[in-house]
């Protein structure tokens, strides 16, 4: 019975302090300590106290110490909010960034029909709808093309397809079409116009690199930006920019020098607010892209898979990304697929730095990320360039050293 009784105090002691760690945010690489951690430690201080403190303690004394169990459910309580806090931030962050986005957008388009007329409005409005139509029908098949997938059926990779089979059924979502690509850059993807449509991918390279845990979790990271439909998202919102940039050139050259006197200064006007919106909206959109890679990693863990494993697994897809570059053939696949590089693990482009970053977590050189080196981190604040910290904003992924910092707070 006190064997029983301690070991059901330290687990509701340990989802406490969980649920607290999963609700402190990295921000520029350091971890703000949480305002409800008093509360957290006063509620495992309480636990502790309800424990005998001799072991010779009959039953009947403990069963006395436990008739109010308010205090147990209260720490149940606290680590199950707390510990989806996280993930609820990143939701709202995405949906603000839709909302932003679209607003732009109304905005410029308004302002194209306040000034020049309805008619012209339209024509744009007209114009957003194709190109999102466009990109939501043929986005998929065209990364297919660039990304040179070969769908396999459940014959031909049956261990592939029991993963996705399992992590897909944990995620509560349809089994997506599975794929393996023919680039030997070391990576995986997933894409779809919807849940029901979703891909997964796997490269060559990777089944070469990773081990079976190691890959289970990078799937799960992909089966997770299914779940959250934020590939769908980022795919129509991508679209935004590109219309931004058509209205921007097509008011400042078409409306500066066409035929209305009066209203070519408005149109240029226009046009200059439309391109630094392009701008902005393309920051916008690399913002929303590395939320989602945090928010994947969190469901990753969420589905079962030890983050160290995750970690060490990205490891060596930046290594692996790394050593291409020193080869024709991987150069020249890194250069055929830059322009969609956002839907890979890591961003590709920066690899070499990033190994170098992650060197100071393998402290024993073998090419892993252990538990006990991920652990180690936790207590670690990553030192980062100013160059580092304003470089970030311009990729689609995280920093990858604060990446990994993230990944040591799960658990």
């Amino acid at each position: 019975m006190i064997s029983l009784v301690t070991n059901f105090a330290n687990i509701v002691a340990k989802m406490v302090k969980n649920g607290i760690i999963a609700n402190r945010i990295v921000r520029g690489g350091t971890v703000k300590p949480d305002r409800h951690l008093e509360k957290a430690n006063s509620i495992q201080k309480s636990l502790k106290n309800l424990l005998p403190d001799e072991e010779g303690r009959n039953e009947e004394e403990i069963s006395e110490k436990f008739t109010n169990l308010d205090i147990l459910r209260q720490g149940e309580a606290v680590a199950g909010n707390y510990g989806r806090n996280y993930m609820i931030k990143l939701q709202m962050k995405m949906w603000l960034l839709m909302t932003l986005m679209f607003g732009i957008l109304y905005g410029v388009i308004a302002g194209i029909g306040s000034y020049l007329g309805v008619g012209n409005a339209i024509i744009y409005i007209i114009l957003a709808v194709l190109f999102i139509g466009f990109q939501y029908w043929f986005g998929p098949s065209m990364v297919s093309r660039m990304m040179q997938v070969r769908y396999v059926s459940e014959k031909e990779e049956p261990a592939l397809h029991r993963q996705i089979a399992e992590l897909s059924r944990k995620a509560g979502i349809p089994k997506p079409k599975v794929g393996i690509s023919r680039l030997s850059i070391p990576n995986a993807f997933a894409f779809g116009r919807t849940i029901k449509d979703g891909r997964v991918c796997i490269t060559e390279g990777i089944r070469r690199l990773l081990s079976k845990d190691e890959l289970r979790a990078v799937l799960g990271h992909e089966i997770a930006h299914l779940k959250h439909r934020d590939m769908m998202i980022i795919t129509l919102l991508s679209v935004i920019p590109l219309i931004l940039y058509w209205i921007a050139f097509s008011m400042m050259w078409g409306g500066a020098f066409g035929g209305r006197r009066q209203s070519g200064g408005y149109a240029l006007l226009i046009g200059l607010g439309a391109f630094l919106l392009y701008f902005l909206t393309n920051l916008l959109i690399l913002y929303g892209s590395r939320i989602r890679e945090y928010y994947a990693d969190e469901r990753s863990v969420k589905l079962g898979n030890p983050p160290h494993h995750l970690a060490s697994a990205l490891y060596k897809l930046v290594y692996g990304a790394a050593r291409a570059r020193e080869t024709v053939h991987g150069t020249e696949e890194l250069r055929r697929v830059g322009a969609v590089r956002a839907f890979f693990l890591n961003d590709v482009e920066r690899a070499w730095n990033e190994v170098k970053e992650l060197r100071e977590v393998d402290k024993d050189l073998s090419g892993t990320i252990d538990e006990k080196e991920l652990l180690a981190l936790r207590s670690k604040k990553p030192k980062l360039t100013r160059a580092e910290k304003m470089m970030e904003i311009f990729t689609t992924h995280p920093n990858m050293l604060k990446r990994v910092k993230r990944l040591s707070l799960l658990d």
